[in-house]
């Protein structure tokens, strides 16, 4: 792997303490596509027996229940995907597949799955979560709130400057979001690739993780296999359980996150510490000092940093 890493601009970053937005629990209980699989009228049928008749289905069965058929059907509906592809990756908690999406757009559809979801693993990074409250135990209610809280996790992460995938929209178990790469093409894991520059590769990390933290997310699952390289851009995936700064294991999950990238970069030859790195990515960046006045003084050549602090000089600023 070659070439410089660069940032991408931050937007107006999202200041911690309101980092979920409100989820209706009847809502994440009926979503549209629950609702559309229930009506089962003509037009969600023949698309549901079209689906059924591509070799795509026959192998990927156990993922499209009719639910799922309604959600990918509501999206097209909608205009967020033109065509469904084949996969680009399969796990035991989801699938992510190519799509075509409006203006002829490469995009992946990430399809959970309810039934063979990590019920307990979620639990952990969604107790606390206030948004949660009253879920229960009902599975599909908790994978839906999860996929909704990927969609908010890739928003806020991208106005914060952290480059992600584009959240695009979602619908029930279905994430619909920018294709990094091509499927022919796709982009590679961190772990993957031999790091010809890692210094400047974890300078990107560690300064993303900082953004993320300052505007109140902790990834939770941060390490070289969810850290993707395209086109000399690091990109940061699977933030389904990024948690809030808030959360009970907020600073668990994120001295494991430092400890992951610490002990990554110290194998490519840099001299890493974890400590430091949970310092770094906690302590605020300074704010730049404000330019004297000439309106107001007269002579700024002669004033020291002290002086522009009253503070300093115990006194009021009066």
């Amino acid at each position: 792997m070659t070439g410089e890493f660069g940032f991408v601009e931050p937007d107006e970053a999202d200041a911690p303490g309101d980092e979920w937005e409100d989820l209706d629990l009847e809502d994440i209980a009926q979503t549209e596509a629950d609702k559309i699989a229930r009506r089962q009228d003509d037009e969600f049928d023949e698309f549901r027996k079209r689906i059924k008749n591509t070799e795509q289905f026959k192998v990927e069965a156990s993922v499209f229940d009719d639910a799922t058929l309604a959600a990918l059907y509501k999206l097209t509906r909608d205009g967020h995907i033109a065509a469904f592809g084949g996969p680009i990756s399969t796990g035991k908690e989801a699938n992510v597949y190519e799509a075509l999406g409006a203006d002829d757009r490469e995009v992946a559809a990430k399809v959970y799955r309810i039934n063979t979801s990590n019920f307990r693993q979620m639990r952990d990074y969604l107790e606390g979560d206030p948004r949660f409250e009253g879920i229960g135990s009902d599975k599909k209610q908790v994978v839906v709130a999860w996929v909704r809280k990927e969609f908010s996790n890739l928003s806020r992460a991208r106005k914060a400057g952290v480059r992600v995938p584009e959240p695009i929209a979602v619908q029930r178990n279905v994430l619909v979001m920018e294709l990094v790469g091509h499927a022919d093409d796709r982009a590679r894991r961190l772990a993957e690739v031999d790091v010809e520059n890692p210094e400047t590769a974890f300078e990107v990390v560690r300064e993303y993780m900082r953004r993320l933290y300052s505007a109140g997310l902790v990834h939770g699952d941060l390490s070289e296999y969810n850290l993707i390289i395209h086109d000399g851009e690091l990109v940061v995936i699977d933030l389904g359980q990024a948690v809030t700064v808030h959360h009970p294991n907020a600073d668990d999950f994120l001295k494991r996150d430092c400890r992951n990238v610490a002990s990554f970069f110290s194998r490519q030859g840099l001299e890493t510490d974890a400590d430091d790195l949970h310092e770094y990515v906690t302590t605020p960046e300074a704010e730049p000092a404000a330019e004297p006045d000439p309106a107001t003084d007269p002579n700024p050549a002669d004033r020291t940093p002290e002086d522009s602090n009253p503070a300093d000089r115990g006194g009021d600023g009066e």
